[in-house]
């Protein structure tokens, strides 16, 4: 007797499961918060789309102003979700940027780029680009969206993400340290939040959890069918044939990892494979203790979560190093 469900024809649990008849299940945070102003933190947050050709938009943040022409730093933000599900607007990210706003007090651009894998990679990263070139757009005050006109001191931008989102955060960086980019973008720093490298050869925490490593040993070709390996050099930046860390286009970089996390050590090599490549800039790592893969998404509450918040916002608001502004 033939079953009335339909057959799997791919799946890569726990995040996505794809039938025969091209239906596309996604098993994790689909759920949509709506803008508005929340009344916890006091952020306001708007809808806006930058690409109206693929219907590509972002949600904006503002936090409460001192005074109604308050400039504050940038950060271009990209979510997490192996670059095949979530979006800025779910209730883990969109709480979680009402906290990292106010915490920061900066004006944050969290980009709902398309996902894999209706839209492979490339497209995560092209997106992206659009979005910060869109946000660069407002240079002059003159730009589409007000907020941006009037709120931010374009001389402090930023780009930051977690896990995949991280991932993008390191590959547009490394975009803007191309002087052919076309684009002229004073890049600040980039926040990397457990990001998701990854490469063809176990290190570190990687082979304690054979589970895990499994699912991001399928995850590239997946989402990246063009170019499978998982020794590209967007997905291992310190692999051998890869892009020189050294032309990475920003002055700082944060690097946080989190002990319990299979991604650790990745995160923990790219920090030094960063201090040594010859780049000019100012690299930090903070490493959250007995604490695992993103987990101040989920229990943005708790007090490890704050105080990741607080190095965040932090790093957003402090001073360049004098040798750098030369």
């Amino acid at each position: 007797m033939e079953s009335g469900e339909p057959e799997t024809a791919f799946e890569l649990l726990p995040l996505i499961r794809i039938y025969k008849n091209g239906r596309i299940e996604r098993l994790v945070d689909t759920d949509f918060v709506p803008p508005g102003t929340d009344p916890l933190t006091g952020v306001t947050s708007k809808d806006v789309t930058f690409l109206p050709t693929f219907g590509v938009s972002a949600r904006l943040f503002l936090p409460n102003l001192t005074h109604s022409t308050q400039r504050l730093p940038v950060v271009v933000y990209f979510h997490g979700g192996c670059f095949c599900t979530q979006s800025p607007f779910t209730a883990k990210y969109h709480n979680y940027l009402n906290a990292l706003t106010a915490e920061a007090k900066v004006v944050a651009v969290s980009v709902d780029y398309r996902k894999a894998p209706e839209h492979p990679i490339p497209t995560a990263y092209e997106d992206s680009w659009a979005a910060l070139q869109w946000v660069i757009s407002h240079l002059d005050g003159k730009g589409p969206e007000i907020w941006l006109n009037k709120h931010v001191d374009f001389k402090r931008v930023f780009l930051a993400g977690a896990s995949a989102g991280a991932n993008i955060a390191h590959n547009l960086a490394m975009v803007v340290g191309d002087p052919d980019c076309g684009v002229n973008i004073d890049l600040i720093g980039v926040a990397l939040e457990h990001p998701y490298f990854w490469g063809s050869v176990r290190i570190g925490k990687e082979a304690e959890n054979p589970v895990k490593a499994r699912l991001f040993d399928q995850l590239w070709g997946f989402i990246c069918p063009a170019r499978p390996e998982n020794d590209d050099p967007w997905v291992n930046p310190v692999a051998e044939g890869a892009g020189r860390l050294a032309g990475l286009g920003s002055g700082r970089v944060l690097v946080c990892v989190a002990e319990k996390d299979v991604l650790r050590d990745r995160g923990r090599l790219y920090f030094e494979a960063l201090g040594g490549s010859g780049w000019f800039g100012v690299a930090e790592i903070v490493e959250t203790e007995d604490e695992d893969h993103l987990f101040h998404l989920n229990d943005s509450e708790g007090q490890k979560a704050k105080d990741l918040i607080r190095d965040l916002g932090d790093f957003f608001n402090r001073d360049m190093p004098p040798s750098l502004l030369l």
